[in-house]
């Protein structure tokens, strides 16, 4: 285990916001992974695990050790005639571990394409697109306690998912490390989802009829590329706000003033998409100093110079908070972890 000082984290983050971490270190198993943390005990060092760094805002240096894992491997069990049983290593890139999946005909993760970041951090946010979400196909993952540095298993129920939000956001924040993450999946009989977003529509303009696992994923791939920033081109950690969940009878309120208003409905809750709120209040395509939000999908947030600090992403993100708070009465949630 090889530990650097004073480390930049610009290539550890998708924003691409040069903060630096007092110690860095990467890790390859668990033994690693233990060892980097007992270090950090010695000196009494806050920690931060990096991913892909696809949902993480830095707004200061970091004063502590970052470790960035870096545990690979992907493992197949099959289960009967019609199931697999895949698990990934927490390093993995999730996208290339999708392709990993779609290349051997197995489904339930093609409307997940794209989607930036590491396997490790997917239970976290419970991340979806497109109709799916983690908690579909998730059957457990693996964590390491790091509070007696013991291996546990999470299955579903004991994940608490929700919109891209689980146990390990909320009291398991900082008490668990995921090292892998196993996902059922299928080998034929494949559920095809085109129902969500702009699939359907896609598929036509692509002239098929009959759409296989890869085809949706091709569509989502197509779609996502036409409408988000590649963070390799431009700084920017995907949707930056999670879409909010009101009252039927608050949304039904703004309906009389916002009669455009788009709603999705769930029993008594109806859920807004943030990019719309964000987009009548003028923000879509506007530029504050280095930051920006962008002009063909609002709820996402980018350095535009590639010069921003983490500090004036922030600041931005607060006054498009404040604006949509004024305008309809809905505050908007973060979605990316701020540092």
């Amino acid at each position: 285990m090889q530990m650097q000082e004073n480390f930049s984290l610009k290539a550890h983050n998708t924003f691409g916001v040069d903060a630096k971490a007092r110690y860095f270190t990467e890790v390859h198993s668990t033994e690693e992974l233990i060892e980097a943390f007992n270090y950090s005990k010695t000196g009494t060092l806050p920690l931060l695990f990096l991913g892909g760094g696809s949902n993480i805002l830095l707004t200061k240096d970091f004063e502590g050790l970052a470790i960035k894992l870096n545990l690979k491997g992907i493992h197949e069990d099959i289960l009967n005639e019609d199931e697999v049983l895949v698990t990934a290593k927490a390093g993995e890139n999730w996208h290339e571990f999708v392709i990993f999946c779609l290349e051997k005909n197995y489904g339930g993760l093609e409307n997940l394409s794209l989607i930036p970041g590491n396997v490790g951090t997917s239970p976290m946010q419970n991340i979806g697109a497109y109709g799916t979400e983690i908690k579909d196909i998730f059957v457990n993952c693996t964590v390491l306690n790091l509070e007696n540095l013991q291996l546990e298993t999470f299955n579903l129920e004991q994940c608490r998912f929700g919109y891209r939000d689980s146990v390990f956001k909320q009291e398991g924040k900082g008490k668990y490390v995921i090292l892998d993450v196993a996902f059922k999946l299928t080998r034929k009989n494949h559920h095809i989802k085109t129902e969500y977003g702009a699939i359907q529509a896609e598929l036509e303009h692509l002239g098929i009829e009959k759409p296989t696992i890869q085809d949706v994923s091709r569509a989502v791939i197509n779609i996502r590329q036409s409408k988000l920033p590649d963070p390799k081109k431009i700084g920017n950690a995907g949707s930056f706000f999670k879409n909010p969940t009101i009252s039927l009878s608050q949304f039904e309120q703004l309906k009389e003033n916002f009669p455009q208003i788009p709603g999705y409905a769930n029993g008594d809750f109806v859920k807004v998409p943030a990019g719309w709120l964000i987009e009548q209040c003028g923000w879509k395509g506007k530029q504050i100093g280095n930051v920006a939000s962008h002009q063909l999908q609002a709820l996402v947030i980018i350095n535009a110079t590639g010069k921003a600090t983490g500090q004036e992403i922030f600041d931005f993100s607060t006054e498009i908070i404040n604006s949509v708070n004024e305008k309809f009465g809905i505050e908007l949630e973060r979605e990316v972890n701020i540092i």
